[in-house]
């Protein structure tokens, strides 16, 4: 379910003149440019298709993972060509089964662990998307969680910022709970729904803190670091900041649902690049969600949730 390649010399030039790309400072070897690549996935509930994807991950050998919240799979795709290879939960009772999944993240070992929004259940299978186990469950007692959202493993940790209980909340790969911290509030370590927490390769954990439009860094015992952002539409303002992504060289890639489009930044919050307004064509989004970085090749795969598609760019010099 590909929408074919729109790299085209047209698409290009529309990209750079219609106020879709902005970047910040002098021309330099630093400024980043992100070229389009190809759309994944069309509207329905068929293989291959989204009715509302939310976040990705990387399996260990390299495809695509991309959850869908809506008719509760985990899809997979090749994530040089697009090409649909498999899916696995769904709707149902089965321990297999999920009902709205959400945040993904990879082990070392290459098991899958998903979250699912409603139940409070995670749910972890093996590289073959055999279900292994689950553990959590839906409430504010720590272990418990409430609207989970975008994960992150690290160290042997594995990291769920809770929208409904506006904290992170950490288990071994076991499942085992170990500790949680964030509360509701604006002030600094302080969260509002915060919809996805990465690390960096400083071992810093970036929260996406959305309805305080900002991002919040936390070492990884949950001690916090520092912040930036604030609400606004001009470059380098957030709305709603949701997913983000992070690249090789600690570059932050938030996508807002607010100003329907992405912005990259560097670890103090430099704004490097952008791009994005509301729409439905190459460069146009409506209801942005994960965003994740090959940090290999520099691909960016955005979810464009109210198009029902995966976006993918590439950096260009």
């Amino acid at each position: 379910m590909i929408r074919n390649k729109r790299v085209s010399n047209a698409i290009t030039c529309l990209l750079m003149t219609t106020a879709l790309v902005f970047v910040a400072g002098n021309a330099s070897s630093s400024t980043l440019k992100f070229e389009h690549v190809m759309d994944i996935g069309t509207a329905g509930t068929e293989p291959g298709q989204f009715t509302y994807v939310e976040d990705f991950a990387f399996t260990a050998d390299g495809k695509l993972l991309a959850t869908d919240a809506a008719h509760a799979f985990v899809q997979v795709f090749d994530k040089t060509t697009g090409k649909y290879i498999s899916r696995f939960g769904g709707k149902g009772d089965d321990d297999k089964n999920l009902d709205k999944p959400e945040g993904i993240s990879v082990d070392p070992a290459g098991n899958i662990f998903v979250a699912d929004y409603n139940t409070g259940d995670v749910k972890v299978y093996d590289k073959n998307y055999q279900w292994l186990r689950s553990f959590s469950e839906y409430g504010s007692d720590p272990g418990e969680n409430i609207k989970s959202e975008f994960t992150d493993i690290y160290e042997g940790k594995y990291y769920m910022p809770e929208a409904g209980n506006h904290r992170v909340s950490v288990w071994d790969l076991d499942g085992n709970f170990l500790f949680l911290f964030g509360s509701l509030g604006t002030e600094p370590g302080q969260m509002n729904n915060p919809e996805a927490s990465k690390f960096n390769s400083k071992g810093e954990l970036v929260v996406s803190d959305l309805k305080n439009n900002r991002i919040q860094f936390f070492t990884k015992d949950g001690k916090f670091i520092r912040t930036f952002g604030k609400e606004g539409s001009a470059p380098g303002e957030l709305i709603a900041n949701a997913g983000i992504g992070i690249d090789k060289d600690d570059n932050i890639y938030v996508g807002e649902i607010g100003n329907n489009r992405v912005q990259v930044f560097d670890t103090n919050g430099k704004l490097l690049a952008g791009w994005g307004k509301k729409g439905s064509g190459a460069g146009e989004f409506g209801n942005i969600h994960g965003v994740i970085v090959d940090k290999a090749t520099g691909w960016v795969y955005i979810a464009d949730t109210a198009n029902n598609r995966i976006q993918v760019y590439k950096p260009v010099n």
